[in-house]
Formats: structure tokens, sequence, C-alpha cells
């Protein structure tokens, strides 16, 4: 492959700040506001301020739907109008999700309607940014597809408290996908879609062959969502080659384990090196891809940091068209299920004043990772990393076709800690 010096960056910055922001409802009852509870929602011009004086100029964002849509087809954007004119204001380039894990009450997820409400919400966000953006949009429909269905489809963890029923979930997650890409396209012809979902790798005893192909199959459940958006898999659902642009990839520091047993830390023989987990899903897909969440918790985060910055490197050198790594979160936010301070970002909670707390460390890391500012980091590329795949004549690709797991295996319960995504929940 040789590189093609016609790429241009697909971002502002390499480093980026994912700002979180979970609305999903619990078990309790209790709905959860990210965006509200560690104040990002009244203090943001700060928050993007803060951003530019590190020279980060890529933010993700997500939309509040049970917010915006109160009632089914009316559609109040107040709550995003501020932050989408302060970071054109400011410089920040916005990555948006659509939807963080939850939805509007008057709304069953399992309901054809769903899908239909979901692709309504994506038309009448792709009009705002029509009228009101000033640069490309790049706007994720669904974050993260695997966590949902197993979190809300096979355990009942969350909305909508399903057990039985993850690969029904998914289908209609991947259905809603493509019907809001069809929406967003309709209204803004060059909009870029982000798929963003987690990558693992689990290890079987070697002592035991069939252990060892059951770690494989099960390790395959990450390919899943991009094989049905992209048609390569269930193409009843109407999955096109189109559909799969930009690859977020999800990664954090319990990303691998044993076949249904401990996880595998960075530093154990077994650990596979992540330039390598990289470098298969971009041979797979040959998309252009960024590291659309990564981080850990308390002591680590410099030291995590400083192994993925260096990893992402060394997928670079081998071809591998990374255009970001984020890091998720950006600000410290009260865990999930009991509140606790997670302290997992670069910011601690705000002050009255809207002033938050740097960890000085973690800053640290991003200076001496300076290399990422420069040109070198724009990778090398064929013609799907510098035009649009909806634009092109389909490619012929070389790829395996991934099983989706009856609802009843056990891949779900296997793969329960990567499904939960991030440090802090």
């Amino acid at each position: 492959m040789t590189e093609d010096k016609n790429v241009s960056r697909l971002f502002n910055s390499f480093w980026q700040a994912g700002f979180e922001c979970s609305t999903h409802v619990l078990k309790t009852g209790k709905r959860l506001d990210v965006v509200a509870s560690t104040s990002h929602d009244v203090f943001f011009e700060q928050d993007f301020k803060r951003l530019v004086e590190v020279d980060i100029l890529t933010a993700r964002e997500g939309l509040r739907w049970h917010w915006i849509e109160r009632e089914p087809g009316h559609y109040d954007f107040s709550t995003v109008l501020p932050l989408l004119e302060t970071a054109e204001r400011l410089g920040i380039q916005v990555l948006w999700d659509l939807f963080h894990f939850g939805w509007p009450s008057h709304l069953d997820i399992f309901d054809s309607a769903w899908v239909d409400s979901f692709g309504g919400f994506a038309s009448a966000f792709g009009r705002l940014l029509s009228q009101e953006g000033t640069g490309p949009a790049f706007v994720a429909p669904i974050n993260e597809i695997s966590f949902l269905s197993w979190a809300g489809g096979d355990t009942g963890y969350l909305n909508p408290f399903a057990t039985g029923r993850g690969a029904e979930l998914k289908r209609q997650l991947v259905k809603g996908v493509l019907a809001a890409t069809d929406a967003l396209r309709a209204e803004l012809s060059t909009v870029r879609l982000i798929a963003p979902e987690p990558v693992i790798h689990i290890v079987g005893d070697p002592k035991c062959p069939d252990d060892v192909l059951q770690a494989a199959e099960y390790r395959s459940a990450m390919f899943e969502a991009w094989d049905m958006i992209s048609g390569r898999a269930q193409a009843e659902l109407g999955g096109k080659e189109s559909y799969l642009d930009i690859i977020g990839v999800n990664y954090y520091d319990r990303n691998q384990w044993w076949n249904h047993g401990e996880t595998i830390w960075r530093h154990e023989p077994e650990f596979r090196p992540f330039r390598e987990i990289l470098a298969e899903v971009y041979g797979r897909y040959r998309r252009p891809m960024f590291i659309s969440e990564t981080g850990t918790e308390d002591l680590d985060r410099p030291g995590w940091l400083t192994y993925i910055g260096g990893e992402v490197r060394a997928a670079i050198d081998r071809g591998v068209a990374l255009h970001g790594i984020c890091l998720y979160p950006i600000l410290n936010h009260p865990g999930w299920d009991d509140d606790r301070h997670c302290y997992n970002g670069l910011w601690d909670y705000p002050q009255a004043d809207g002033s938050r707390e740097i960890y000085e460390p973690l800053l640290d890391v991003l200076k001496q990772k300076s290399f990422f500012k420069s040109e070198r980091y724009v990778p090398t590329s064929d013609l799907l990393e510098s035009t649009r795949p909806d634009l092109l004549v389909s490619p012929t690709l070389e790829f395996r076709v991934s099983t989706p797991a009856a609802p009843d295996e056990p891949i779900r319960a296997n793969s329960a800690r990567f499904l939960c995504g991030g440090a802090g929940l």
C-alpha cells in the first residue's frame, strides 16, 4: 500500500475529548443524565475553552433525545443550539451521538414504530445541522450497539430490561442506524457517519482445544454490528457497504480476558497488543478509523494513555488509517450505579464558578505525544479513506462473515465486561 498524499485529516485534532452523555434508565427507575451530573450543560463554554488551551479541537458530544422529543414528533433543540454555536465560535469540531443508550419514555424500542421515530429524530437533527452548521458534520447514529443489546436485551441491566432478547434488540438497533443514516443523508448529503463499537480479545485454555475454539467464536461477536450495518451479515435488514463509513473503536484496560475467566492485564504474556487488534479491524473493513473511547481510572490513567498512544503510532506505521484518539470521559463523573466519584477524566467536578482541577499527570502524557499534532499522523490510505463509501462503487473485499449467536448461547454472558464499556460505570 502506498501513501496517498491527497488524504486529508478527518478531524481537527488527533487528541479528542469525550463528554460522557449517557441517558439510559437503570433498574431502580433512575434515568441517568451524565451531561447534567457533570455540569457540562451549564459550563460547556468553559469546558470548550479548556480544550482549546490543551490543543484539543475535536470533541464527542451526545444529544439527549428524551429532552428533545418530549412529545411525539415535536423536537426542541434548545439544549443543543447554544452548545453547537459555542463550539463553532471556539473552533471545536463536534462528533455527535444521536443515541447514547436512552430514548423518550413514550417509545417502545422493540416496536417497529421506534425505528420510524428514530429516523424522524435523525431527520430533524440533520435539518438543524444543515441550517446552523458551518463545517463538515460528523454523527454517530447509535453508540455501542453491542453494549446495549447485551445490557438491555440479555441481562436486564438497563433499559429496556429484557432477557433472552439480545439478538432481537441488536437487529432493531441496526435498523435504527440504517433509518437514521438515510434520514441524515437526505438532509445533509455530506454528513459523515460514525459506528462506535467495543473491540476485545478472549483467550481459551491452551490445554483444551474446545475452549480455544469457543473463545475465538465468542471474540468474533465484536464484528457483528459492523457486519450487519454493512450488509455482510443478516442482509435482509437492508445493510450496505455504503452505510459503514467511519469506524470508532472503543477500547479499555478490561477488554481482554480468559474465556469465562479473569481479566488479562497488559503486563501478562497472553495480552494481545492493541496494534494487532486495530490492524485486524482495518484489514476487515478498510474504513477510516479512530479510537472513539479509551481511558481508565485513578493512578493508572497516565500509563494507560501512554500505552494506547504507542500502540496507535505503531498501527499507523503499519498502514492502519487511524485519525484520532478520544480520551473518554474527559470529565470525572458519578458512577452509574452508585454515584461514586469516578476519577477517570482529565478534569474533575466543577467549582461554583465553573473552574475544574486538571489531573496534571494525564496532561503530561498528552504533551509528550505531541507528534500527533504534526502532519506525520496522516495515515497511509486507499480510495475508501479519501472518498465517502456511498459515493463509490462497492469494492470487492475479502472478509469472514461472523455468525451471530443464538439468544440462548452464552456469548453475551462471556462478553459482559467488554460490553460494559469504559471505566466508571
